[in-house]
């Protein structure tokens, strides 16, 4: 067996992307994805692709943000590895798979291969979520009507109302923020990520309980592929009266009222009350995503 050739793409030989079986339906979960060549690489033995990967970016970000496309060929696991250590990018990986992956033996087999190679480049697993996605004809869910929203141009405001919201928290992001560099990491990536979204600033809100006390946030946003609950989140005050449905059928609301056909979600699989809330508003999952970080072999 020869030694494996690692090959950055680019315009002219973007083809070869496509030369790999696609077993977990990347293709078609990148449907809307917009790739940048110089992006991709892919693993060539004996002329064979054996492994790729796509970083991604937005399309003003000067550096991937991600990787959210790796595909390893059965056996070829190192070659997988390399493929991530080499890169000079050392960002987070998604691997998207199916919904109930795991009772499908093809289906499993090859995500562990992808799994044993991201490990082999020193990734560690982060955490498990599961995708949604509400279409029309789940129907609107019903607005409780408990809550007072509104637009609120301060950040400060949300960026306080953050840090309360990550003070106690179930988000594995989150919680890996805070562990590097406490609240105000946790809060601020959050508004990063909210004013890196295409979507207007002035559609983020706040609510307030009838009393006028604060009750959390939601954040109705656009991403690159289309409408997204880009963010729900509860004052730690403010729990158990079931508040996070409130914020999620009002931002789904309030995105169908701005034209949206169809709306994604996201939470941690780890996150029981809010993948019920996801549930009860009638977003069904439609797919799962295993996220793995660099540990210190692949910084």
């Amino acid at each position: 067996m020869t030694d494996p050739v690692i090959r950055a793409l680019s315009a002219s030989d973007a083809r070869l992307f496509d030369a790999l079986p696609d077993p977990l339906g990347a293709r078609e979960g990148h449907r809307r994805t917009r790739f940048r060549p110089d992006w991709k690489r892919v693993v060539l033995r004996d002329g064979e692709v054996v492994a790729r990967g796509a970083w991604w970016g937005g399309p003003d970000d000067p550096e991937p943000l991600n990787i959210n496309w790796f595909d390893v060929a059965e056996g070829e696991e190192e070659a997988g590895a390399e493929l991530l250590r080499s890169a000079p990018w050392q960002v987070e990986l998604e691997i998207n798979l199916p919904a109930g992956w795991r009772d499908e033996p093809d289906l499993r087999a090859a995500a562990e291969t992808r799994f044993a190679a991201a490990r082999a480049a020193g990734y560690e697993l982060l955490v498990e979520r599961f995708l949604y996605r509400w279409t029309p004809e789940r129907g609107l869910p019903e607005r409780p009507g408990r809550l007072r929203f509104s637009a609120e141009p301060d950040d400060t405001v949300f960026f306080d109302a953050l840090r309360r919201i990550h003070s106690v928290t179930l988000d594995a992001h989150a919680l890996r923020a805070i562990e590097e560099g406490g609240l105000d990491q946790a809060a601020q990536e959050e508004l990063d990520f909210f004013h890196w979204c295409p979507s207007p600033r002035e559609w983020w809100q706040i609510a307030y309980t009838p009393e006028g006390g604060l009750a959390g946030v939601h954040i109705p946003a656009h991403n690159p592929s289309g409408p997204t609950i880009g963010f729900i989140g509860v004052v730690p005050e403010q729990r158990g009266h079931g508040y996070a449905y409130d914020l999620l059928a009002e931002c789904t609301h309030f995105l169908v009222e701005e034209g949206a056909e169809f709306i994604s979600g996201g939470t941690d699989q780890g996150n029981f009350p809010m993948a019920a809330n996801f549930a009860k508003a009638g977003f069904p999952v439609v797919s799962e995503r295993i996220n793995f970080h660099p540990g210190r072999r692949a910084a």
